[in-house]
């Protein structure tokens, strides 16, 4: 059972890979052991400064790292076959690649990170679905730590904020005890692969009605847009904190967003946000999680899957676990190519059997919006 005294090791040792990714990202750090050019040895506790990626750094700034203002931060997440969180990985398990160049990682850290999270709700469910999410929504508020800030959101065909950031996880409690999610229903039919008897290509053999999802023409809730506004709420957050968006949905889309896909991925990728999705009732059998995964595949988040009520509960603390304890890998772009904006990233480990969630690429500062 961890000591007093371990607690605190071990906070002072995440505020001080804090203040170092803070200082790496903002183009300058002055760490004690910048001037041995000597990789970090096997062993070392995690948080220690990497050595200089350039030694033309070290000799124009003698004991002072210089890191260009386009590094790129790459959180990572590694599971094993069972899809536990691998730990007691070290930077030399690690290879990042971009554009397929290898690239030198200038800093490394296995500490977990305070977050900084819009809780994103679905407020368009069928009633069956409303019903366990709305029983299950204050289990959220547990998985959130007293360094971490949070906002709250619902949506349907807008978004609409609840609750801005805070540090008060007791007011997280009290919002999303406070939510209700049955004020209204949505106009799709609460059917599914459980309810709607034998189905062909979407339908019901009996009745010849599409089943939920089969149509999109008839959701009217903007889900891209619901993301992308969350984006816009979390870009200013800081780049020394995980940035996430924690949706639960059904992931049905309309065709009526402002935002695009691309411009949403965008949006994300360039204020490093991750999206994490928990998808409710029959969404994954009717195929409805597809964008969702897009999503979270591009940013380095991660789709869970509640098919039964109970789900929830569990689900909604290992979000937020993965999150907060993931691996931090920095490195500056070399070699890139020079006509495009969007760069592809590759993350390797040397460990055979383990699954790798990390961003998929990043866009140049500056890149055309797409639409």
């Amino acid at each position: 059972m961890p000591t007093e005294g371990n607690r605190v090791s071990s906070h002072m040792r995440s505020l001080a890979a804090f203040a170092i990714v803070a200082g790496l990202l903002a183009g300058l750090f002055v760490p004690p052991s910048a001037a041995q050019n000597n990789p970090q040895p096997h062993g070392v506790p995690p948080g220690t400064p990497a050595r200089p990626a350039a030694p033309s750094a070290q000799a124009q700034h003698p004991g002072r790292i210089v890191v260009p203002s386009s590094a790129v931060l790459v959180p990572v997440t590694v599971k094993d076959r069972q899809g536990s969180l691998v730990g007691g990985l070290t930077k030399e398990d690690f290879r990042i690649f971009c554009d397929n160049v290898e690239q030198v990682i200038s800093y490394f850290s296995a500490d977990p990170f305070p977050l900084s999270a819009v809780v994103l709700v679905d407020d368009d469910l069928s009633s069956r679905q409303a019903d366990e999410v709305q029983r299950s929504l204050t289990a959220i508020a547990a998985g959130f730590g007293p360094n971490d800030e949070v906002a709250l959101v619902t949506y349907d065909q807008f978004p609409h904020l609840v609750s801005d950031f805070s540090f008060n996880n007791d007011l997280l409690f009290t919002q999303l005890k406070r939510l209700d999610l049955n004020s209204h229903f949505s106009n799709i039919p609460d059917t599914g692969p459980m309810t709607a008897g034998p189905m062909i290509n979407g339908q019901s053999q009996a009745t010849g009605v599409p089943t939920v999802g089969a149509s999109i023409n008839s959701v009217t809730k903007d889900m891209d847009d619901a993301i992308y506004e969350a984006g816009e709420m979390l870009r200013s957050r800081g780049r020394d904190r995980r940035k996430i968006i924690f949706i639960v949905t059904d992931g049905a889309d309309s065709r009526t967003n402002d935002h695009s896909f691309d411009e949403t991925l965008q949006l994300l990728l360039s204020n490093d946000i991750s999206v994490y999705a928990i998808s409710v009732g029959h969404a994954f059998l009717q195929k409805q999680t597809r964008r969702l995964e897009h999503y979270a595949q591009g940013t380095g988040g991660d789709n869970f899957y509640a098919s039964k009520a109970g789900d929830l509960g569990r689900l909604y603390p290992t979000v937020s676990e993965q999150a907060r304890n993931q691996y931090t890998l920095v490195f500056s772009p070399q070699d890139l190519h020079k006509d495009k904006d969007y760069h592809p990233i590759e993350v390797r480990v040397t460990r055979p059997d383990l699954t790798i969630l990390a961003r998929e690429g990043f866009y140049q500062p500056g890149a055309a919006v797409k639409k």
